[in-house]
C-alpha cells in the first residue's frame, strides 16, 4: 500500500529525446555552424595564449594587478602565476583561460543587450526573470545534460554549459544598473532633447557601469567554477586534471590542479573587482 502504483507513469523522458531527434534531423546545420563559430573562436584564443611567452604573460598580470589594486597585490599574482608554472600545469591552465574568456565574452554578447532589452520591455522582464531564477537555482550538473545532447563531447558543449550557467548575473546586473539611474538624470537628458539612443549610451550606460563591471565580475567567477565541473563532458585544462586525480586518487596531482584553480580564480576576481572598483570612484 505505500508504494506508488506502477500504472501511474508519465514518460516525459520518450517525448524529450523525440524532440531532441527532431531538432537534430531539421536543424542540425545550425548546431554545426554554431559549433564551428564557437570552435575556430576558442581555438584561435587558445593558440594566442599559447603563444605568447610565459614571462610576458606574468609580466601583463603584474601590470593589470598594479593597475587594479596596487604594487603589493601586483607581486602576489605575479608569484600565484609563477607557483602555478612551476607545477607544470601552465598549459592546462591557458587551456581553462581560453573556456572561460570564450565563455564570458558570448556572455557578455548575450547578456548585455538582453539586461538593456529587460529595462524597456515590462513584460519580457516578467518573462524572463522566472528563467533566471530556475537557471541560478538548477545544480550546475543539469547544465551539462543539454549541453551534450546538442554537442555531444569536447570543449564545445563546455563552453555551452559554462555560459548556459554563468549568464544570469550580467544579465540582472544591467538591468538593475540601468534601473538604478537617478529619474532626475533621466529627465534632464531628456529635457535637453536626447533621443532614446542617446539617452542609453551617453547617460544610462555610463552610469550603470559600475554595477555591470560587478555583473561582468560574477560572470566570470561562475565561468571559472562551471569550466571545472565541465571537464565531465571534456573540457581540457585544470579541470580535466582534478578529474582525473579523483578517478586515480592521485591526491598530489588533485591539489596541484586544484590549487592552481584558486590562485586562477583569486588573480581574476580580484583584478576585475579592482578595475570595477576604479570605474566606481571614476563615477
Amino acid at each position: 500500500m505505500n508504494d506508488f502504483p506502477e500504472s501511474i507513469k508519465l514518460n516525459w523522458g520518450l517525448y524529450v529525446d523525440k524532440f531532441i531527434k527532431w531538432l537534430n534531423t531539421n536543424y542540425g546545420e545550425v548546431f554545426d555552424a554554431i559549433t564551428a563559430f564557437i570552435l575556430w573562436f576558442m581555438v584561435n584564443i587558445e593558440s594566442f595564449l599559447q603563444w605568447v611567452p610565459w614571462w610576458l604573460i606574468i609580466a601583463i598580470i603584474f601590470v593589470l594587478g598594479w593597475r587594479a589594486k596596487n604594487l603589493v597585490s601586483a607581486f602576489v599574482f605575479s608569484t600565484l602565476l609563477f607557483v602555478v608554472g612551476t607545477f607544470g600545469l601552465w598549459d592546462h591552465m591557458m587551456s581553462t583561460l581560453a573556456i572561460v574568456l570564450t565563455s564570458v565574452v558570448i556572455s557578455l554578447l548575450i547578456g548585455i543587450p538582453v539586461g538593456i532589452i529587460m529595462t524597456y520591455s515590462a513584460r519580457l522582464d516578467a518573462a524572463i526573470r522566472p528563467v533566471l531564477d530556475a537557471m541560478q537555482t538548477m545544480p550546475s550538473f543539469v547544465y551539462l545534460i543539454p549541453a551534450l545532447i546538442l554537442f555531444g563531447l569536447g570543449k564545445v558543449p563546455a563552453v555551452f554549459a559554462t555560459t548556459i550557467y554563468a549568464i544570469p548575473p550580467v544579465i540582472r546586473l544591467t538591468s538593475l544598473g540601468i534601473r538604478s539611474v537617478p529619474e532626475e538624470m533621466v529627465e534632464a537628458a531628456q529635457s535637453f532633447g536626447s533621443s532614446r539612443w542617446q539617452l542609453l549610451t551617453k547617460v544610462q550606460l555610463p552610469q550603470a557601469l559600475p554595477t555591470i563591471m560587478a555583473g561582468i565580475n560574477q560572470t566570470t567567477m561562475m565561468a571559472l567554477a562551471m569550466v571545472v565541473i565541465s571537464s565531465m563532458i571534456g573540457a581540457k585544462g585544470l579541470g580535466m586534471e582534478v578529474l582525473i586525480a579523483i578517478n586515480r586518487i592521485d591526491i598530489a596531482r588533485g591539489f596541484e590542479a586544484g590549487l592552481s584553480i584558486v590562485f586562477l580564480a583569486i588573480i581574476i576576481d580580484r583584478i576585475s573587482q579592482g578595475v570595477a572598483n576604479k570605474y566606481e570612484i571614476s563615477k
